[in-house]
């Protein structure tokens, strides 16, 4: 299979070699009895030079795409990154519009991950959460706020974009990853970032956890295009804030 172009990969042309590490090894590590990536001359000629086999890894995107449940009568066909999102967003029974942009349709997901997580805890909790990440005043007590409420603050946060939504949309696809691997990205980030990552990683951990378990008993596709949209979400974000 040669890679189709696709207008929602193509940032990823512009994207640091460093910051492509997870997602190679992603394929490597969650698909290892039937991913093709590392078997490719590009990879192995080049390796760990991504950007000079950068069409291979986005061919690998598709392919993974047009393997899951809903694909599975496409055969060894690939199919476009926004397929393979909607397709994540419907396993993962998540509100939202297939006709809304893609990088909507990525927050709406990362949003029901982080309400996953809002809703399994108290007042308190809730407060710290907030003020880790600069959301609410740190000096403040009186108010008591809401899964409701909290969730309301996120959203707008993240809709707003900069370098706060950037922050949620990071610590959140690091709480994925260490769902799933059993480690955070391996990419330095920000230090504010870096210092704010640990609030995730206990509940929304959990969370995530407990929804890969759901899908990961269906199909080993679900492996790879599950946390492969949560990254790319966070990769294009990121690419966004350098430019």
């Amino acid at each position: 299979m040669a890679y189709r172009y696709d207008h929602d990969l193509e940032f990823l042309r512009s994207v640091p070699n460093e910051s492509l590490n997870d997602l190679v090894d992603l394929f490597k590590e969650k698909a290892s009895l039937t991913e093709g990536l590392s078997m490719n001359d590009e990879y192995k000629r080049y390796y760990p030079d991504h950007q000079k086999y950068i069409e291979r890894i986005m061919e690998e995107i598709q392919l993974f795409g047009g393997n899951s449940i809903v694909n599975l009568f496409r055969g060894n066909q690939g199919v476009q990154y926004r397929e393979i999102l909607c397709d994540v967003c419907d396993k993962m029974k998540i509100n939202y519009s297939k006709n809304a942009d893609v990088k909507q349709i990525e927050q709406d997901l990362l949003i029901k991950i982080l309400n996953d997580h809002i809703n399994k805890c108290g007042t308190e909790e809730l407060k710290k959460f907030l003020k880790e990440l600069d959301l609410i005043d740190k000096t403040e007590t009186a108010i008591s706020y809401t899964p409701q409420a909290a969730s309301a603050i996120l959203q707008a946060a993240i809709k707003a974009g900069g370098f706060t939504s950037y922050k949620i949309i990071f610590i959140t696809v690091n709480a994925a990853w260490k769902a799933i691997f059993s480690r955070g990205l391996t990419l330095a980030t920000n230090a504010a970032v870096a210092r704010t990552a640990g609030v995730l990683a206990g509940p929304v951990g959990w969370a995530i956890t407990g929804a890969w378990t759901a899908v990961d008993l269906a199909s080993p596709a679900y492996r790879v295009t599950i946390p492969a949209c949560l990254l790319i979400a966070k990769l294009r974000i990121e690419s966004q804030q350098n430019n």
